[in-house]
């Protein structure tokens, strides 16, 4: 088995390792054109018109939000009024009932009018009417 390799002694002595040569290449850069003055001004151009057409719906948002809360504080007072409209509508019918009006009336020390008491009040062009006892 120590002879299936060849004998070491016998081998040569190896090169010492040679760097690998690089081959020159140049490289070719080609320059890019820049972007010329009217293509620069269309796309400010476009950039201004997005920024503006954002800022409208932006604010017409703010606009409609503002609305609806308006809308809100109207409905809220609607519902406040129409509470108070049937507040005063019940006052009203309970004011307009003759057992109330005869019991205000009697506490007001107030007396049925008779047809000898009766004041009457002529219709006439007068700008001040007169009332007199017939």
């Amino acid at each position: 088995m120590a002879y299936i390799n060849g004998n070491l002694a016998m081998q040569p002595k190896r090169k010492p390792e040679q760097k690998p040569s690089y081959r020159e290449t140049k490289k070719i850069v080609t320059k890019r054109k820049s972007i010329p003055m009217q293509e620069k001004l269309l796309y400010l151009f476009t950039i201004l018109v997005c920024v503006v057409v954002a800022g409208v719906i932006i604010f017409r948002y703010a606009q409609i939000y503002q609305m609806e809360q308006q809308i809100s504080t109207l409905t809220a007072k609607q519902a406040r009024l129409e509470e108070q409209i049937a507040d005063l509508t019940s006052q009203r019918e309970v004011a307009n009932d003759p057992a109330t009006i005869k019991k205000k009336a009697e506490e007001l020390d107030m007396v049925m009018g008779d047809e000898k008491n009766k004041v009457t009040v002529p219709a006439s062009a007068d700008k001040t009417p007169v009332a007199s006892k017939d």
